[in-house]
Order: structure tokens, then sequence, then C-alpha cells
């Protein structure tokens, strides 16, 4: 009976968990680390599509999410007093008992997610970085930031966009780019009639809702910013306010009762795409350390849960040349996502007429729907 491999993996966010649940399910004995020592998830709301759905139902926790958060099987275009100008399909596209959409407040999808591993009986370890590496004949060793050490067959860095494994190993690797948008994000009180997510265009800002439970939906507002100001956390509610104001229906309804108290996130939209090797040696990136996307298509998420399901898979199909398998199964499919999402931001930026956005959203869905595992 061969030796369990030994995979130490870096980022305790969404793409970490996942690729540490899928490789446990393949036979890995896993380690993952997090800097955080409370293990916490940041921002407010996420919208996954049915392509995310398929993913989280592989790895297991589908049931989990869809009771925790707010599925549903279309989405609305409106213009920006809220009038239904374009209804999507509800033909099922991505599998038998698959939602077609959805949302779920972050912080609950990472306690799901962490709660998946823990009963996995995956080890962890929070406050903890890794200082440096050390490459071997045939393994990683990993310098750990409290003074210990491992010795791993390969390890995965999953951590982020601004990813500390990356900044290590590939030294000259291009740095994220700041796309000229910013996004906000709020969490409001969901209205019984609020049952699908709904997109306002009209004004030179895109906004639109999403519910993530039975009680809350998520708000997001994706505007121009070329100089990439600084905002003070202070005057986020003012700030979303004012920007809010020429909109209608339910984003008129959430603008009017911000104040001091609400849930809201304001960021930069910034994207990477590492060109290829995706591995150092035996250190191997996934998820937003690799190719952050913006949210344009609502697959930021999705994408980083793929590349632990894949990766899973080739182990278990034997890939002799794992690494370079894995990026020949997603590099493509990852350039297209994230290439694509930043020239619906442009086009959103120039003010292009809906038809053409709606269009390039099509084909990047035409790309997300294509099976994967």
């Amino acid at each position: 009976m061969s030796r369990r491999k030994r995979v130490l993996i870096v980022g305790g966010g969404i793409g970490g968990l996942s690729a540490a649940i899928a490789l446990s399910q393949a036979g890995c004995d896993i380690l993952l680390i997090e800097r955080d020592a409370n293990w916490r998830a940041l921002g407010a709301g996420l919208t996954f599509n049915g392509a995310t759905a398929r993913a989280f139902k592989t790895l297991g926790v589908l049931d989990r999410i869809v009771e925790a958060g707010y599925v549903h099987g279309t989405s609305r275009v409106c213009d920006r007093f809220g009038k239904v100008l374009v209804e999507s399909s509800t033909e099922e596209v991505y599998g038998r008992d698959v939602p077609i959409m959805g949302g779920i407040l972050r912080p609950v999808l990472h306690r799901i997610m962490q709660e998946a591993a823990v009963e996995r009986g995956i080890r962890y370890r929070t406050g903890v970085t890794v200082s440096h590496w050390c490459e071997e004949p045939d393994a990683i060793r990993a310098y750990f930031s409290d003074g210990s050490e491992g010795r791993f067959d390969f390890a995965i860095g999953a951590d982020g966009l601004m990813s500390t494994t990356r900044q290590q190993l590939w030294l000259d690797a291009p740095r994220p780019q700041f796309t000229g948008q910013g996004c906000w994000r709020a969490v409001a009180p969901r209205p019984v009639n609020v049952t699908t997510s709904e997109l306002y265009f009209g004004t030179e800002y895109k906004a639109g809702i999403n519910p993530v439970s039975d009680a809350e939906m998520y708000l997001f507002l994706l505007v121009p910013e070329p100089d990439n100001p600084w905002h003070d956390e202070a005057d986020w509610p003012e700030l979303l306010r004012t920007k809010l104001s020429d909109f209608g229906g339910h984003i008129g309804s959430i603008r009017d009762h911000l104040g001091s108290g609400s849930l809201i996130n304001y960021r930069p939209l910034e994207t990477l795409l590492l060109p290829l090797p995706w591995h150092m040696g035996r250190v191997l990136l996934i998820g937003d350390a690799v190719h952050a996307t913006t949210p344009h298509v609502g697959y930021g998420a999705g994408l980083a849960v793929e590349d632990g399901i894949v990766l899973a898979e080739l182990i278990r199909e034997g890939a002799s040349d794992l690494f370079s398998a894995f990026e020949e199964r997603r590099h493509d499919r990852c350039t297209a996502v994230v290439n694509g999402s930043i020239a619906l931001g442009r086009l959103e930026m120039e003010g292009a007429p809906l038809a053409n956005q709606r269009t390039l959203s099509q084909e990047i869905y035409d790309v997300i729907r294509e099976p994967v595992f």
C-alpha cells in the first residue's frame, strides 16, 4: 500500500479549505496553516452561480450552503428604478439538484467549510506563517514562524491576492493590477418579495442585489475610480448613500436605511494572472494567489474551489507530472474568466450599450458552464 501524500496548504480561506477537503478525500495527509490567529472570514456577501454550486456539491458541502444561504433559479436585469427589463431562464444547466444561482454571507460559508474540514480530521494551525522554504530531493521543507518545521511531498499556496508564498518564491512575479473600478458591498434585511438576484443599469454605475439568507440580502455597486482613492471607513455610509442616489426600487430602499451601524465594505478591484508555470519546485499556487478575478460574473470563489477538486482528481488518476497536468487543465479556463471579467468591467466604465455587456457576459458564462470534473 502506497504512503499517503503529505501536503501543506498555506491559507485558510475558501480556496485553501476547498483544497484541504478535496485532497483529504483523495487520501492525502493535510496540514493547513492560516496566518490569522482567529481564522476569520472578511467581507460581506458572496454571490455564486451554478458552476460554483456544482463544485460545492462535489466537495459534499452544498446541502449545508443551501440551508444556510439562499438559492434561486433566475436573475433579473432592471433599469435604475427597478423596472424589470429581462428575466433569465430557469432551465437546469449545471446538473440535477444544482441551483442556478445563490448567495451566502462570507463568514457563514467560511464556517461551513471550516466545519467540513474539521470533520474530516484535517490538521490545522492558526497564527502561523512560513518563514522560508527549502527544496529537498524528494520533499519540500517549510520553516514556520513559530520556530517549528515540517517536511511535505508538496505544498499549496492558497494565500490570496497578496500571497506571501508567491512573493517568497516568484521573485519576478507581476503585482496585482488595479482595474479602474471600485466595489461597494453592503448587507441589508431582505424583504419577502426579494427572491432572486437583480442587476440595475441606467446610470454610470452598475448595482445589484442578491438574497444571502432567509433574513438578509447583499448589495453591490461597481463604480469607476480611475485615481484609486482611499476612503476612510467612517465615511463609507455617506459615500455609498451618495453613489446610490440615482437608483430606485429595492436599491433605493437599501440606500435610505444605510447608517453607521450598516455592514458596508469597499475595496478597489485588482486582478492577477500569473504566467505559467504556476509551480516552483514542489510548491503550487492556486486561487487568487495565481488567477485573481473581479466579481463581474461571480466566479472568483468558484475558480478557487475548482482548483482543489481538479488537483485531487489528478492525484486519484495517478498523474505522473501532477503540477504540469494541473496547469494544463486549469490555465485556459482561468485565463478566459479573468480576462473576460476585466473586459466586462472595461465595457462598464466606457458606458457601452447594455446589449454589448450582456453578450460578453454570456460568452464568459458559456466557458463557466463547461464541465470541469
